[in-house]
């Protein structure tokens, strides 16, 4: 997702449910990683964390896990944009042995009451050993 933005919103409640769809809450699913306290194991798992950072607000986290070719300089969340479910819809390589991998998803959100979603084929690749967005394809 290439929409642009800093931290806008609060974080979600410690027990509630990710917004990246995996069952778990958020401080132990993508929560940790936006802490700093975990790395994306997989570039799905980095995706899906990028998601989340979308709906919680966190532009610190998507821009730190941008590849620096690629990452603008800045990053302006809509605020009128809220980020509500993901679909992960194929994957290609992204694995813990791979250094390249594609993640395609659909992403739903709500602008201003109205329902909306945002199709992406994104491409990841480790750098510096970690999973990072390159960009759509």
């Amino acid at each position: 997702m290439s929409r642009r933005g800093s931290r806008s919103r609060a974080l979600p409640a410690l027990t509630t449910s990710c917004p990246c769809g995996l069952p778990a809450p958020y401080r132990d699913c993508c929560g940790r990683l936006h802490r700093g306290e975990a790395a994306a194991a997989t570039a799905e798992l980095l995706m899906r964390s990028r998601f989340s950072a979308f709906a919680v607000g966190d532009g610190e986290y998507l821009l730190r896990t941008w590849h620096p070719t690629t990452r603008p300089p800045r990053l302006d969340l809509d605020p009128a944009l809220r980020w509500v479910r993901l679909e992960v819809l194929e994957r290609t390589g992204g694995g813990v042995i791979h250094t390249e991998g594609t993640v395609r998803f659909r992403a739903h959100y709500l602008e201003r009451g109205k329902a909306g979603e945002m199709d992406e084929h994104s491409r990841f690749v480790r750098h510096d050993g970690a999973w990072v967005y390159l960009g759509a394809m």
